[in-house]
């Protein structure tokens, strides 16, 4: 993905955090997260990106 096209897709995320409300937002980002996960077959790139995720969360 391009940088236009991270924007647009982080454009897009923001407007449906929006729509689904703060109170949604937490289990909309879950499922979002398994759908994006299970199109990866890789394991070990999926662990690492959460832990990316946790650590940037942390800092």
């Amino acid at each position: 993905m391009n940088s236009t096209e991270l924007d647009t897709a982080y454009t897009a995320l923001a407007h449906a955090l929006t729509r689904v409300g703060q109170a949604q937002s937490p289990l909309f980002l879950s499922m979002l997260c398994l759908s994006l996960m299970s199109r990866n077959p890789d394991l070990g790139q999926v662990l690492a990106l959460i832990e990316q995720a946790e650590t940037q969360h942390s800092a």
